[in-house]
């Protein structure tokens, strides 16, 4: 088994036949920084969601998964056999609902990566549409919003418009089936490679606690911030640490802030799926 990259919380190896072995850690990343502490479970958690959401995405777009049970003992639960692909430098983000980066954004400006939007709008606002606000794949620093016309000098228009038109359609299929479930997908971040007979791919994770902003349906209320089934509680607790600007080294998680994010990651597993989360 061949190490091949390192990211913030996953690390991918490649075997003797090529596959990759996605392999998901329980670290935690806030503001583009990893922080000391470990979210017991979070991998787990992250790699089960995302291998429901790629069945019930399948039909809309290929994914790279090859299997979640093939893969070695020691990463059982947090590891997915993948076919190799080569990533897109960007990430594709849908919003249904005005929050976070794109919230601040629209305050500024009256737009998100170019899209404009009615005046009026608060933060918790639904959209009168789902918009797609791309924003470009920093290895280094924060990544940065970029608008339509920018991905299209980069990708062209044919690649463009495809990875747009999968963004919004993997958005709303994901926000309809949460709905049922009581949970709204405020908006969500995916990642698409080409494999190697030029196919668009979904890849990586898509859908959760970390890629995601969910909020419960019966709490939601426009103009004020919402209860996040996902990591902006953590966010919230950091951007509060005296001190700290939000550079490395973050600062270590106290016990009781590591409990109520995996509580809450748990949660959304939980409601989302239907299943009772067994560790």
């Amino acid at each position: 088994m061949k190490h091949v990259y390192s990211g913030k919380i996953r690390d991918l190896y490649e075997d003797d036949n090529g596959d990759i072995i996605l392999v998901a850690s329980d670290k935690i990343s806030v503001y583009d920084v990893v922080l000391p502490t470990a979210i017991p479970d979070k991998g787990k958690l992250l790699t089960q969601l995302s291998l429901w959401w790629f069945d019930r995405l399948a039909d809309l777009v290929p994914n790279h998964v090859l299997s979640g049970t093939d893969v070695p003992a020691q990463w059982a639960g947090r590891a997915v056999r993948c076919r190799p692909l080569t990533m897109l430098p960007v990430e594709c983000i849908a919003r249904g609902y005005l929050a976070g980066l794109g919230l601040k954004e629209y305050q500024k400006q009256g737009s998100v990566s170019g899209v404009q939007l009615p005046a009026g709008l608060v933060e918790g606002s639904k959209l009168p549409e789902p918009i797609f606000t791309p924003t470009t794949k920093a290895t280094e620093g924060h990544d940065e919003f970029i608008t339509l016309d920018e991905v299209t000098a980069q990708f062209g228009t044919e690649l463009t418009d495809r990875l747009r038109e999968l963004t919004l359609e993997v958005y709303r299929r994901g926000a309809e089936l949460a709905r049922e479930r009581g949970i709204i997908v405020a908006d969500t971040k995916l990642e698409f490679g080409v494999d190697a007979d030029g196919q668009l791919v979904l890849a990586d994770e898509v859908l959760t606690s970390d890629s995601s902003r969910f909020w419960m349906i019966d709490e939601w209320q426009p103009g004020r911030p919402q209860r996040a089934m996902d990591k902006q509680f953590l966010r919230e607790w950091a951007a509060a640490v005296p001190g700290w600007d939000k550079t490395y080294p973050g600062p270590e998680i106290p016990a009781e802030v590591v409990a109520t994010t995996r509580a809450r990651y748990q949660e959304a597993y939980e409601r989302i799926t239907g299943n009772t989360w067994t560790s």
